[in-house]
């Protein structure tokens, strides 16, 4: 595999290259980016346009192993945005499973954040076909909130049959892992997961203008 060196706000990574030495775009226009050269590194997406030069363009020579087997895990990122807390409610869902990849970016009409973050959860599980029920997920969020409810027992002093409702859920998915992320600090796919919460709450509100 082929890398060059690119800087994504502010942040050196390596993007994929093809033997052109042309980032390796996909057609959504995101292209393959690590943080470090390494076989085991963990492999995001980036949009292009988000690729600024980094000084150079050499072209470094490295195999990064990436899991797409059917026991690999399916990986996810949500994220909820709301205007006004309470106020427009979106979700962003980012959903990897080896080379596929699906999103999701809902509007959810008017409530707060911690529905907004509960609701992308359950959306984000509710579109693994059964099969992959069994199979390691790793959910990424930046939702303490969540995480609480869901894996920490916490008593739920609202939402409670949102809550019910995941505590169920997520009892079908027996490797489900929840890793908490620290949101707004340039992790790609929850950037991206944030995105597609805000860009769902502004279509809303341009509808309702036209």
């Amino acid at each position: 595999m082929r890398w060059v060196r690119r800087k994504l706000r502010g942040t050196e990574v390596f993007a994929r290259v093809n033997q052109a030495g042309e980032l390796a775009a996909r057609r959504d226009g995101r292209v393959s980016i690590v943080y470090s050269l390494a076989p085991a590194a963990k492999v995001y997406r980036a949009a292009t346009r988000n690729l600024e030069h980094a000084g150079d363009d050499a072209i470094h020579e490295c195999v990064v192993e990436e899991l797409t087997e059917a026991g690999a895990p399916v990986i996810i990122y949500t994220d909820g945005a709301c205007t006004g807390n309470p106020g427009p409610m979106g979700i962003g869902v980012v959903i990897m499973d080896g080379k596929e990849r699906l999103e999701i970016s809902e509007f959810l009409g008017s409530g707060t954040n911690n529905i907004a973050e509960l609701t992308a959860i359950k959306r984000a599980l509710e579109a693994l076909p059964d099969p992959h029920r069994k199979r390691i997920v790793k959910l990424h969020t930046d939702s303490s909130y969540s995480i609480g409810l869901l894996t920490k027992n916490w008593k739920a002093k609202a939402n409670t049959e949102l809550v019910a409702e995941l505590r169920t859920l997520t009892k079908s998915f027996p490797k489900l892992q929840f890793v908490k992320v620290k949101g707004h600090s340039g992790i790609p796919e929850n950037e991206r997961a944030d995105q597609l919460a805000v860009d769902a709450v502004k279509r809303a509100k341009e509808a309702d203008e036209a």
